[in-house]
């Protein structure tokens, strides 16, 4: 991580999970962090919990990715005041517990595909063009995709919902920013991480139903491999990575 050190990362869906488990880990080994996400109280808790030298490093901004003004707005805020960002870590996503053919669940639906599809491509679109204004030509967007995102498995009285179409999107949208990258003479890299299920608030809250005693990675897990794919040398890039728990059912 020595090439990282002192360098900005950005973390959207930074509140808990997986966005916050990578907050911690990069932090840690000793990047600047700029947590993005909804809920202003809990980065400031997380910020609170860090050691002293940790959190002089740790900035955190309210922003719903859905909103491209937010987005637009948070990484001028961050080009401003911390000289722009180096890393993204596309994480902020959501589920809801629906079906496609319930009635009365369109704000759900939009709700998924505006957050796990669009709100990447702003955050993604933001980064590129503040390296590029930079100068900066050895970035690294990394975004938190599914195993979803590359087959649906059956689960028996569950429905994926439009989840998995927003993955699959993400996996689409990941190959033809790599092919931009490519085009604009980038050494920029783009890396598409794809965890089995994930032990997050997602379920403890009851948004999203999932059968109880499967295995789970746990968040820490995926923000270990974030770290290990943006550490690769300047002529490796790891363009997809799936990641399981043993024994997972599909």
């Amino acid at each position: 991580m020595n090439r990282w050190l002192n360098r900005v990362a950005v973390v959207t869906g930074a509140s808990a999970g997986i966005g916050a488990a990578c907050c911690r880990d990069l932090v840690a080994k000793g990047m600047v962090v700029v947590a993005l996400a909804r809920r202003d109280k809990v980065l400031k808790d997380i910020k609170s919990s860090l050691p002293a030298d940790q959190a002089a490093r740790f900035h955190f901004r309210p922003c719903d990715v859905s909103k491209e003004q937010e987005v637009v707005d948070a990484f001028a805020w961050i080009d401003k005041t911390l000289g722009g960002a180096d890393v993204l870590i596309n994480n902020a996503g959501i589920v809801r517990n629906t079906t496609l053919t319930d009635l009365g669940n369109s704000d759900d639906l939009r709700a998924i595909l505006e957050v796990n599809v669009l709100g990447v491509t702003w955050c993604t679109r933001e980064a590129f063009q503040s390296l590029q204004r930079r100068k900066v030509n050895d970035g690294h967007v990394v975004i938190i995709n599914s195993v979803v995102g590359h087959k649906v498995p059956v689960v028996e009285d569950f429905s994926w919902n439009i989840y998995p179409a927003s993955k699959h999107a993400i996996t689409a949208l990941v190959e033809v920013l790599r092919q931009e990258f490519n085009q604009k003479g980038t050494k920029t890299k783009i890396t598409s991480i794809s965890p089995g299920v994930v032990a997050t608030e997602i379920f403890e809250a009851g948004s999203w139903e999932y059968p109880t005693g499967r295995p789970m990675l746990r968040s820490e897990e995926v923000a270990d491999a974030v770290s290990y794919c943006i550490q690769t040398p300047p002529n490796v890039q790891i363009h997809e990575l799936i990641i399981k728990p043993v024994g997972e059912h599909f």
